[in-house]
């Protein structure tokens, strides 16, 4: 070991902030409506905690968890859950191992939100088709002037 003194102890962490949470939530769930799906929304902060939910009244109820771990799975790996097969392609190992891995999810609806090509959180969204799902993340995204 060295005997030098460590350069940083503690780094900075940008997370997404509450107010925006808000924003992305309603807007998510706003789009949603005017589509004519019911939807489960979940936001995580770029450690991958829960910020926020919202289940729209009709909702699928195991969608619940389903849209938390898509905002988690986002959040923690910086790209769209839907991409993750991509990722993987045929490595039956990576399957296999990813497969068994609590809270993963390896389909659409989980985008990541960047400002300014930071990551500061994840977005999950579930109820719908993976289409409708990743729609409804978009509008969250851009209401809160965020990207993926």
């Amino acid at each position: 070991m060295s005997d030098q003194p460590v350069a940083a102890v503690a780094v900075p962490q940008s997370v997404i902030s509450a107010e925006a949470v808000t924003v992305a939530l309603e807007a998510a769930v706003e789009h949603a409506a005017r589509i004519g799906v019911k939807i489960n929304v979940a936001v995580a902060d770029s450690g991958g905690n829960l910020a926020g939910f919202l289940r729209m009244p009709g909702a699928f109820i195991q969608s619940i968890d389903i849209a938390i771990d898509k905002a988690y799975t986002a959040a923690g790996f910086g790209f769209s859950t839907k991409k993750w097969m991509d990722f993987i392609g045929h490595d039956d190992g990576m399957k296999f191992g990813f497969s068994a891995r609590p809270r993963l999810v390896v389909f659409g609806g989980g985008l990541p939100i960047r400002v300014n090509g930071e990551l500061i959180g994840g977005i999950g969204v579930s109820g719908a088709s993976e289409a409708q799902d990743e729609e409804c993340a978009r509008a969250a995204l851009a209401a809160i002037g965020a990207t993926e």
